[in-house]
């Protein structure tokens, strides 16, 4: 399943995003937004671990440091129904690292390792590490080499590598997605020196071309942005990169269907939760992407003024305002 995955994207990859990407991919792996131990063990669990039986798989991400803490949220994962764990060393915010967590942890392999035992020996779920190629100006290969190598002989055998650099300081998160270069090099290298490993590569990758030119090299690939603002493409996956299309043979659901499958979903989180329709809408918005009527139809979906309609009213309004029909 880490053939392909969506990767933990904040204020992003909620249970609404994922329930909205799994219908349009039933194998590519899910994961959540980053949730940090601290929140989980003194706030609300049910509101940072509820999710869909439809999301199926899908990996929590963990942000923490504390070997005991991060065991202790495992186990949570684990009570709540998760398919894997995944601790966050790549993260290169301010607030980040101000928990002590996320990529700064590159330079502290063996409390990594630590955290990844105390996990592995908490709970049978796999245990995989999200990580970059290096932090700040140190490009040397030996450098995540070795941070592979020492949590790998703690028991992790999953990681996915962001293929650039993280600047702690003087670039925001943003900047850290697009300024380092992505060296894909440096990913396959480690594949070849540590073959017995699962290794996924993540950055920049935005096309079906280029997902199976990176699958030469290594085990999966991870999508990031691309899967949010053009989340079309994920409709293809399943037949180009898993192999299935048996399972659809008449193509799979149209845009429309999938749609209105949308709006029967913000309907029943409506009435069981009492979740707004835009709250979940918002993370359809490039449904349409590049199509004709696309505009007009995001700017319904997104109109403030139409809060207080049911959901299924704006979709009958995004429709009359010259959307048009598509498959």
């Amino acid at each position: 399943m880490h053939r392909l995955s969506v990767a933990p994207m904040l204020d992003w990859s909620d249970r609404h995003c994922r329930y909205f990407h799994r219908l349009l991919t039933k194998r590519a792996l899910l994961y959540t937004e980053m949730v940090s131990t601290g929140a989980l063990i003194h706030g609300d669990v049910a509101r940072h671990l509820r999710f869909n039986v439809e999301e199926h798989p899908l990996a929590l991400q963990l942000g923490g440091s504390d070997p005991g803490e991060l065991a202790q949220c495992a186990r949570l994962a684990a009570q709540w129904g998760y398919d894997e764990v995944n601790l966050n060393c790549g993260c290169p915010s301010e607030r980040v690292q101000r928990g002590s967590f996320g990529a700064c942890l590159m330079a502290e392999p063996q409390l990594v390792a630590d955290c990844v035992k105390a996990m592995r020996d908490a709970v049978t779920l796999p245990v995989s590490v999200k990580h970059r190629i290096g932090i700040d100006k140190v490009e040397s290969y030996g450098f995540v080499r070795d941070f592979v190598g020492a949590v790998a002989e703690a028991g992790c055998s999953l990681f996915i590598v962001h293929a650039r650099n993280a600047w702690l300081k003087g670039l925001s998160p943003r900047e850290n997605r697009e300024i380092p270069p992505l060296r894909y090099d440096i990913v396959h290298r480690l594949k070849r020196e540590f073959p017995e490993l699962m290794i996924a590569i993540n950055g920049g990758i935005t096309t079906s071309a280029q997902v199976l030119e990176q699958l030469q090299q290594v085990d999966g690939v991870m999508i990031g942005r691309e899967a949010y603002h053009q989340p079309w493409w994920l409709s293809q996956w399943d037949d180009s990169f898993f192999g299935a299309t048996l399972e659809v043979p008449d193509g799979g659901p149209t845009r429309e269907e999938i749609e209105a499958r949308m709006v029967a979903y913000m309907a029943r989180e409506a009435a069981a939760h009492g979740t707004p329709w835009f709250a979940v809408a918002r993370h359809m918005l490039g449904l349409r992407h590049g199509l004709p009527g696309a505009r007009r139809w995001r700017q319904v979906w997104s109109d403030a003024r139409l809060k207080e309609l049911p959901a299924a009213e704006v979709m009958a309004l995004a429709h009359r305002s010259g959307a048009g029909t598509v498959s």
